[in-house]
C-alpha cells in the first residue's frame, strides 16, 4: 500500500523558514520521480517543484524559484522541501505526490 505521509508544516512569519518532508513507503521510491504541490481555496491545486529519479534535474515553478528546494534521500525513502524567505502568498498545505498518488498534506501558515 503506498504511503505518503507529509510533516514539517506549522506558523511562519514572511521571511521565515520552514523544512517539510514526506515520508514514502509501499513502491519503488527511488525510481519514481516526486512532486510537491500547494493547494489553497484561492488558487486550488499549484505544481511548485518536482525531481526526478537520481536528483539530476529538479524543476521549479517561477512562484518559488530561488527560494525553495527540493531534494529526496532514497535510501531513507524520505522527500523534502526547504523554503527560505516565506512570503504570506505561501500558506497553503503542502502536498507531495509519486504522480499517481498524493500525501494529505501539511498545513503552513503565515503568522503575521
Amino acid at each position: 500500500q503506498v504511503q505518503l505521509v507529509e510533516s514539517g508544516g506549522g506558523l511562519v512569519r514572511p521571511g521565515g523558514s520552514l523544512r517539510l518532508s514526506c515520508a514514502a513507503s509501499g513502491f519503488s521510491f527511488s525510481q519514481r520521480g516526486m512532486i510537491w504541490f500547494r493547494r489553497t481555496p484561492e488558487k486550488g491545486l499549484e505544481l511548485i517543484t518536482g525531481i526526478d529519479r537520481g536528483s539530476s534535474r529538479k524543476t521549479y515553478a517561477d512562484s518559488v524559484k530561488g527560494r525553495f528546494t527540493i531534494s529526496r534521500d532514497d535510501a531513507k525513502g524520505m522527500l523534502y522541501l526547504e523554503m527560505r524567505r516565506l512570503k504570506p502568498e505561501d500558506t497553503a498545505v503542502y502536498i507531495c505526490s509519486n504522480v499517481d498518488d498524493r500525501g494529505q498534506g501539511t498545513q503552513v501558515t503565515d503568522s503575521s
